[in-house]
């Protein structure tokens, strides 16, 4: 027997959402919602996220989505503040790596900007890295603009890292010695 009942207005309201997002995402990558499948929602209103490049000393405080719309001239501004300091490429960064940031500060209740120590590595860069240190991956997700380090002043990196973890979004790597967190948009892990 077929069940001929309307679906759910949940159920048409995600199959709209997708169906936009998809169309989206061949006109422009960049509004693609990397992080609707996981049941994620949303909000209506801004999302805001505030960057210090630690050794760039640049600063930058923007709103980078309104609801599901990634902003295309805010997006080239964190990539560009998130450049490979040490070449200056710069690469566009997966949208879902500046959700999971979004939401990493709205659990903390960040006051101050995160503190950026890596954001793309160019595999230039990563190789002299990697072959100068046992703790860079080779094929680190950072020359995919897909992982970010980080600190955020006020909070312990402790709480850092466990926020990030309960986040359940991706990979997590807790560096003490070198003050610091990972997060990346890989499979969810953590080290």
């Amino acid at each position: 027997m077929t069940d001929l009942r309307k679906p759910s207005s949940t159920g048409r309201r995600r199959l709209l959402v997708a169906g936009g997002l998809a169309t989206a995402s061949i006109l422009s990558p960049r509004l693609a919602a990397a992080s609707l499948g996981d049941g994620t929602e949303f909000s209506a209103g801004p999302a805001k996220l505030s960057f210090y490049n630690t050794h760039t000393g640049e600063r930058l405080s923007l709103v980078y989505r309104e609801g599901s719309q990634y902003i295309t001239e805010a997006m080239s501004e964190i990539d560009r503040l998130l450049r490979d300091h040490r070449t200056g490429e710069v690469l566009s960064m997966d949208p879902a790596l500046l959700d999971q940031l979004h939401r990493l500060g709205r659990l903390l209740d960040a006051k101050q900007p995160f503190h950026v120590i890596s954001g793309y590595r160019s595999p230039a860069t990563n190789a002299k890295l990697a072959a100068a240190s046992g703790g860079v991956a080779k094929r680190s997700m950072h020359m995919s603009g897909q992982a970010i380090d980080i600190r955020l002043p006020g909070r312990d990196l402790v709480d850092v890292r466990r926020a990030a973890m309960s986040m359940e979004a991706g990979g997590v790597g807790y560096y003490a010695r070198s003050d610091f967190v990972h997060l990346d948009t890989g499979r969810v892990r953590a080290w």
